[in-house]
Parts: C-alpha cells; sequence; structure tokens
C-alpha cells in the first residue's frame, strides 16, 4: 500500500489535528513489529487496512467502520462482500485515503505485517496500529494472525473457540477424503491462472495447508523457489511438470478466466492426466490466493467439502 507524496503531506496536517484527542483508559499491551501498543480494553471502532485482520474482526464478532479494497478488485474480497455492505472503504492497495480514515474516529487500526514503517507512523497517530510481528507466509499464519487481533480486541477466549471450530471441520474432512480417495490419487496442486500462464503456489500458502490438513498430498513440484509466494508462469506445453491427481485452480479476473478456458480446449491441456479424470477443480482466485483468516478457512472448506461430494460420488 503506497500514499501518494500530496496524500502524504496532507495527512500529517490532519492528523496533527487530532492530537489533543486523548484515548480511553488503555489496559491492553500489544508487542508488534513497531513496539509496544498500548489499547483500550473497551475497543468499539475499528478500521482494517488488511483482508486478514478484516476477516479476523467479523470472526470476533466486531463489525469494521472501514476497510480497504482488496488487491486486484473495488471492493473488499468478494466471501466478505456480504458481512461487510455497511463498511465504508478507505482505500485499497494502492493507497490509503487518510482523510477517511480520520473520519471514522477509529479506536484500533487492524494492519498487515508488510505495513511500511513510515505509513505506520502516519497511522499510529490516528490511533492505535497492530502490526504482526509475524511475517511471510506460513501455514499457521491464519491462527497466530487471529490470536495476535483477538489480543488487541479482548476476544482471547473467542479466538480459542473459533480455531477448535476450524479444527474440527478440518478433522472431520480429513476422515472423508482418507475414506473416499486411495492415499496413491492424494496428489494436489493450487494453481493461479493468469492471461500469461499458470503460476503454482507454495505449498506453505493458507489455502494449501488446509488443503493438506484435509489429506490431500500437496506439492509445488519443486518450481517455487525458498521464500517465493508462486513460480513463474508456466507455459502450456510445461504443464506436465504439474500434472497432479487433482489441481485446483484460481483465478483473479475475467481476463484471466478467459486465458483458462482458452488453455483447456488445446492439445497440450488434454494431454494431462489431471483434464483427463476430470480432477481440474475450479476456485475463486480471491479466496483461494489471496485471503487469510477463520472466515477464510471455512469457505476454503466449503470448497473442499463441495469436491468430495460432486466429484466422488
Amino acid at each position: 500500500m503506497m500514499f501518494s507524496r500530496n496524500m502524504f503531506c496532507m495527512a500529517w496536517v490532519l492528523v496533527g489535528a487530532l492530537s489533543s484527542f486523548g484515548v480511553n483508559a488503555a489496559d491492553i499491551n500489544i508487542k508488534t513489529q513497531y513496539g509496544n501498543v498500548v489499547v483500550s480494553d473497551q475497543v468499539k471502532r475499528i478500521v482494517t487496512v488488511y483482508d486478514g485482520g478484516l476477516d479476523s474482526a467479523f470472526a470476533l464478532g466486531y463489525e469494521p467502520v472501514g476497510a480497504i479494497a482488496t488487491r486486484g478488485g473495488d471492493n473488499v474480497p468478494s466471501y466478505l462482500q456480504e458481512r461487510a455492505k455497511n463498511v465504508p472503504l478507505v482505500g485499497g492497495m494502492q493507497g490509503i485515503n487518510i482523510e477517511a480514515v480520520i473520519a471514522q474516529r477509529p479506536d484500533i487500526i487492524l494492519a498487515p505485517w508488510y505495513l511500511p514503517e513510515e505509513q505506520y507512523a502516519l497511522l499510529s497517530r490516528i490511533a492505535p496500529t497492530i502490526v504482526p510481528t509475524e511475517k511471510g507466509i506460513h501455514p499457521e499464519a491464519w491462527i497466530y494472525e487471529l490470536r495476535f487481533y483477538a489480543k488487541a480486541l479482548n476476544r482471547e477466549q473467542k479466538a480459542e473457540e473459533i480455531i477448535e471450530q476450524v479444527n474440527g471441520r478440518i478433522a472431520e474432512l480429513k476422515t472423508l477424503v482418507e475414506a473416499k480417495i486411495p492415499e496413491n490419487e492424494r496428489g494436489a496442486s493450487l494453481l493461479r491462472w493468469m492471461p500469461q500462464g499458470a503460476m503454482v503456489l507454495t505449498t506453505e500458502f493458507f489455502s494449501n495447508a488446509i488443503l493438506g490438513q484435509t489429506g490431500f498430498n500437496v506439492t509445488d513440484a519443486g518450481l517455487v523457489k525458498k521464500g517465493r509466494p508462486h513460480s513463474s508462469a508456466l507455459s502450456l506445453e510445461n504443464l506436465s511438470s504439474i500434472d497432479n491427481d487433482w489441481i485446483f485452480m484460481a483465478t483473479l479476473n475475467d481476463e484471466a478466466k478467459g486465458a483458462l478456458a482458452a488453455a483447456q480446449t488445446s492439445p497440450a491441456f488434454a494431454r494431462l492426466n489431471v483434464a483427463k479424470q476430470d480432477h481440474v477443480i475450479p476456485v475463486h482466485g480471491q479466496l483461494w490466493t489471496s485471503s487469510i483468516g477463520p472466515i477464510a478457512a471455512n469457505a476454503i472448506l466449503d470448497d473442499i467439502q463441495n469436491v468430495i461430494e460432486t466429484k466422488l460420488k
């Protein structure tokens, strides 16, 4: 997320006007990426500048007063749009509207781990800004983030109940997968189809972690370099390097959907074992490759359950 130069300068003027406003008696101390932050235990007005923060806030029983549009879109992620229909946007991935954030008078701002320090310095003058300490992509990221935000929102017990519920669903689906799919037919990969070709997602990715925990043997076929979220785009001729028992194919927009539809008519695609088995599973790119959080986890589990019920009758 980047601020324009004019917006950045104007924001300092606007934020200066808030300096005379105190905060409520605060008694929750949070260790964040940019130091300790003290938050009131009576938080009511939450602004999120991160899809994962929005997901966690809703899951914990709050309705934020501001959110940003998701990457590549003009609204919050589609799986959250019904819940967030009354939540005003305060920017997008390309920039935060500081005036809009100030107008919401937030008690707290939930931010992502990748928030730059200069943006933190600005937002933290508006309200306590909570930036996770853990960085990068790893299988347990959604659990860590939920607990982190829950502590700041004084909902730690609720977070543990949510984690238990999601893990319970995972265990139930794992039992079904193991009962219905032979062990040597559970290979799976997650691909994001772009106009220039397919990119393989790392096995460390949130949705791949969920997929693996339900009993699928998730692989990136060694195509993703360490520390990277995905591979380079593969040509149609190179798709055989990721041929698998199951491929979950994500698209982010209409252009990508059109490119995938065209590719599926090609001889190279038709030769894939996964295509012959009719095991190419279309999934929503925003949910599977851009989202994180307990609500997203349940939505992904819904998709996996649908695969089991429709493909494995």
